[in-house]
Formats: structure tokens, sequence, C-alpha cells
């Protein structure tokens, strides 16, 4: 029989027919299993697609629009912000002789200008900051910048010292949406990329440190102490424009606590978590160093026989640039498991620190190598200490470092008071010895800690 005959082709025929019957068959069932094992792994665990609830993240997910953890462009925003915001905290130190000409107060006295920022900024830590786990971020941080670009030029615009001090702390208070933004970093950021992003942020916050006193003392200079807060007054409501257009709208945390149950929680979280506690006391000690230099530097630079003006004294800032280098590099190696010897190392160099500082009235060279290895030292164990509680307890991010930061402000504040104290009875000596006291006593604290376990990472602090 011929393979053209009719009824061998139609036999043929019906064979391909079936084999394409039943490839089809197959795929159709592959198809529906797929399907199947979709619905049964999704969160929400129901039986049909169309009753989930699609999260922003799942739409951006299935678009290939979001790729996993925080964006750069993301970060460097963050990064943008805080330096801005944590300006306003800052400015005021290079500016504390001529605000206590202004307005008459002693100069033993006018470090209180600092102090009263730093207390409003510790309440800001306690009664704002848990807000980030409560409410909606991107309107928490619009509100902050708002009620402080108010407040700034309230500081300006104060005739008496007790207006001064009122307006400051409010300053400070509103200075926190930038703790509210770094945690806002570490929750979008993967676990890999966490002290990475951290470290961008916190980088961000050393160069407005840093550039606040710069650009204080030049614009001090020009006109005056008051435009510094009337200028920056405007540049934030500037800055509340570009976030309320650019920052996405997402949707408020689901708490668990109320309010005040938050606030509770900041002081459970220092009683149960061993990793808090010592990078929180860490926190105390390393910023009352910092403070301390900071706060008593100006007296001695803008008074005879150096007389530098407010732009020069400012211009110290910016010895402090490898201060942002070392906040970038010391998450990274946070990351790498490395966060313990990075503390140890920069603790080492902070007390060492304070040998060419305790020149500074003879040797501004020597002054600014103390410096550089300050800023250093300070960041690099703040960058590692955040990065280490962040990881520690990721559902409770915006209160770890509420806590965390109260302790920073605390130490800011006793730094400061204690350094124009020391400098007006026994002069800048006497200054560098209480700043190498307290950085010997951080060092001790991470000796006598180290081996403290973290029970969330198993490993040492």
């Amino acid at each position: 029989m011929s393979v053209d005959d009719p009824a061998v082709s139609g036999c043929n025929l019906k064979q391909d027919c079936a084999r394409i019957s039943l490839v089809a068959n197959r795929n159709q069932l592959t198809h529906m299993e797929g399907f199947m094992t979709a619905e049964t792994e999704s969160p929400t665990g129901r039986g049909s697609r169309s009753d989930a609830k699609q999260t922003p993240s799942d739409l951006s997910q299935a678009g290939n629009v979001r790729l996993p953890g925080v964006s750069s462009t993301l970060t460097l925003l963050f990064s943008a912000t805080c330096a801005l915001a944590v300006a306003n905290v800052y400015f005021a130190q290079p500016l504390l002789d001529s605000m206590a000409e202004s307005l008459g107060v002693a100069s033993g006295m006018i470090g209180v200008v600092v102090t009263a920022t730093q207390a409003g900024y510790a309440l800001g830590l306690l009664l704002i900051v848990p807000l980030g786990d409560l409410v909606n971020r991107r309107r928490l941080i619009l509100s902050q910048i708002l009620l402080s670009a108010i407040a700034l030029a309230a500081v300006g615009a104060s005739q008496v010292w007790l207006a001064l001090l009122g307006a400051m702390i409010v300053v400070g208070l509103m200075a926190v949406v930038v703790q509210v933004m770094v945690a806002y970093a570490a929750s979008l950021a993967t676990p890999s990329q966490r002290g990475q992003a951290v470290g961008t942020v916190t980088s961000g916050i050393v160069l407005g440190i840093l550039m606040a006193r710069f650009m204080s003392g030049l614009i001090a200079d020009l006109a005056g102490w008051r435009a510094v807060y009337f200028l920056s007054s405007g540049l934030m409501l500037i800055l509340a424009a570009v976030l309320w257009k650019m920052v996405p709208d997402t949707a408020p945390p689901q708490p668990r606590d109320s309010y005040f149950g938050l606030i509770q929680s900041l002081f459970k979280l220092l009683i149960t978590e061993p990793v808090l506690r010592v990078r929180s006391l860490l926190a105390l000690l390393i910023f009352a160093a910092f403070s301390t230099l900071w706060t008593a530097m100006v007296l001695p630079l803008s008074a005879p026989p150096l007389s530098l003006s407010h732009t020069a004294v400012g211009m110290f800032g910016l010895a402090g640039v490898a201060g942002a280098l070392a906040a970038r590099k010391a998450g990274r190696w946070a990351d790498q498991g490395l966060g313990q010897r990075v503390t140890g190392l920069a603790l080492c160099v902070l007390t060492l620190s304070w040998v060419p500082i305790s020149f500074g009235q003879t040797s501004l060279v020597a002054l600014v190598c103390g410096v550089i290895l300050l800023d250093f030292a300070v960041q690099a164990v703040h960058v590692t200490s955040q990065s280490l509680i962040f990881a520690a307890r990721p559902d409770a991010q915006s209160r770890m470092v509420g806590a965390y930061m109260c302790f920073y402000s605390i130490g800011s504040a006793l730094g400061a008071v204690a350094a124009t104290q020391a400098y007006a009875r026994w002069g800048w000596f006497a200054v560098s010895s209480l700043g190498a006291s307290i950085s010997a006593a951080a060092l001790v604290l991470w000796l006598l800690t180290f081996h403290v376990p973290d029970a969330h990472q198993g490993r040492s602090l």
C-alpha cells in the first residue's frame, strides 16, 4: 500500500491530531498546577487571585520595575534630606560668641543653646520617632519639616534669651526627622545592603553637620547670625515641596500597639536587647566627646591671639569630611561581620585624637589632624552601632533608633555644658583632658562588653 493512499493519509492525520491534543492537554495541566501552586503559596492563602489583596510592592514586581531593597536614587534623596535637616542642629556652634554678644549672655552660659537644642532632640526621639512604626512616614516627614521651618524663623526673630532657648528646643524636636528617614531606609533595604544604605544616609548627616558649621560661619560674616536661621527656614520650605513631589506615598504600618504602648516599648527594648544597651552607652560617650570638641573649639579660635572669623572657624568642619568617608565604609564593614573590630579600632583612634587636639591653641595644623581623626572615629562607631541595632530587631527599627539616639542626644548635651564650663574655668587643656577621659571611658566599656552575645545574630556585639 502506497503512502499516498488516502486511507493511509487519513490514518496518519488522525494520529497527528491525537498527539497534538495530548500535548495541549499536558500543557494545560502544567499551567493549572503552576496556578494552584502560586495560589497555595500566596500570603493571603485564598483560592482566587482576584480575591488576593495586591500591594504596591506586588504590582511593581509584576511590572519588573522594582529591584529588591532600596534604590540608590532613593537612598541619595534620603541622604540629601538628612543633610539639610540635621544642619539646623549644628548651625549655632560657630555662632555662640555672636549670640552671646547679641543677647548679652555670659560666655560660660552660651553653651546652654546647644544643650537646649539637644534636649529638644532627645524629647523628639522619645515622642516623635516611634511614630514611624505607627503612622504614614511620608506625612510624618513632611509635617516635621514644615514645623521646623516655623521654628527656625522664630530663632532668627528672637530678641530675648528665653525666647531663643524655647525656639531652639523646637528646632531640636523637629530635627529628629533625620532618624525617621534613617529607619525608613533601613526597613527598605535587604539584610545584605542594610549597612551600606545606613552608611550612605549617615554620610549625608555627617556632611550636613560639617557644611552647617562652614555655611553658618560664612553667612554670619556677611549678614549676621540671624540671617542663617531665616535662610534655613526658606530652604526647609523648598525641601518640603520637593519631598511632597518625589517621595512615594506608602501604606502606614500595621501597629500592634497604641502610641503609648510604643513609647513604653522603648524602655522595654533597652531591657531586653543587649546590643541596644551597649551601643546606646557607647553613643552617649562618643557624642559627649564629639560635643566637647565642637562646642568649646569656637571659643579659643575666635579669641586673641588667633581671632579667627566665623568663616574660618566653620572651615574646620570641612576637615571632618573624613568622618563622612568613614560612615560609608563602616556600614560595609558591618555588613561583612567586622563591626566589633571596627568599633575597637575606632575607639582607640578617638582616644588618641585628643593628643594633637590639645595643641590647638599653638598649632592649627595639629588641631586639624585631631579633628580629622576624631570625626573619623566617631562616625565609624556610630554607623556600625546603627547597623547592628537595626539587624537585631528589624520589626522595631524606628523605636530601636529612637532609644539609641536618646543616649546620643544626652551625651551631646552633657558634653556641651561640661566643655564650656571647663574652658571658662581652666582653659583649653582642661577641655582636651575632659574629651580624652570620656573617649577612654568608651574604650573601657567596649573592652568590658566585648563578649556580650547578640541573641538575634548569634555573634558578639
